[in-house]
């Protein structure tokens, strides 16, 4: 799933001298208070973390209330979705105006009606509401369906995100991963249609190509991050 990497952190925690006999449990609680918010410095929502003591040398600071500072290496898994990414979630609520998402477990999504794409029908069976595909039947989301969405935005305070199943790649995702050879002909079908709109009547000149949508999933990256 895109939005999700790895970081490499050089870290300088300041701790108060009332916590120096227990050093290591005051690392662990400060970094679990920083788990599962928006954190400006990695760019990302903070989901997990293995943290080393590079520097056991500490160094007192001066002042009224004096801290002592301690140098870290850590590890982090972040979680940043951007948009145009492709994530993944669950379906805990579904009417015919909005779907209804969790992603990883904390962070919530709603796909409006105006961002499902026509070949999705509402339909409320025996009770139960869900969206069939008009072209493929056993297309189906429903309550407990695990989907595949695209991100237009993500609120970082609240850690809302609004999503999109536009895209021919995107929905069920059990459908998707066993129609994957169709979906990618849609997409690529697709995507000539947009290239020839964008071309007009430009000539292409030799040796050069119109863009073309890639629809690869990107791979996490592992980054650095200095404090």
């Amino acid at each position: 799933m895109e939005g999700l990497s790895v970081a490499d952190a050089n870290l300088v925690m300041y701790l108060h001298p009332s916590k120096s006999r227990n050093v290591s449990q005051a690392i662990l609680r400060e970094l679990g208070s920083w788990l599962f918010k928006f954190n400006e410095t990695f760019d990302g929502v903070l989901l997990a973390y293995d943290v080393n003591i590079i520097d056991k040398k500490t160094k007192i600071l001066s002042g009224v209330h004096p801290y002592f500072a301690l140098k870290l290496k850590a590890n982090l898994l972040l979680f940043s979705p951007k948009p145009d990414m492709l994530i993944e979630g669950k379906v805990v609520k579904l009417c015919q105006e909005s779907i209804h998402v969790i992603v990883l477990g904390f962070s919530s999504a709603i796909i409006t009606a105006e961002n499902i794409r026509g070949e999705f029908k509402y339909r409320n069976k025996d009770g139960e509401e869900l969206f069939t595909s008009k072209s493929h039947k056993r297309h189906v989301i429903k309550v407990g369906t695990m989907i595949r969405f695209l991100v237009k935005s993500f609120d970082e305070e609240i850690l809302h995100i609004t999503g999109s199943l536009m895209p021919a790649h995107t929905g069920s995702i059990r459908w998707l991963d066993r129609n994957s050879e169709e979906v990618s002909e849609i997409d690529r079908s697709a995507t000539k249609g947009r290239d020839r709109e964008s071309l007009g009547d430009k000539t292409v000149g030799e040796g050069e190509t119109p863009l073309s949508y890639n629809n690869h999933i990107k791979k996490s990256k592992k980054r650095r991050i200095a404090e």
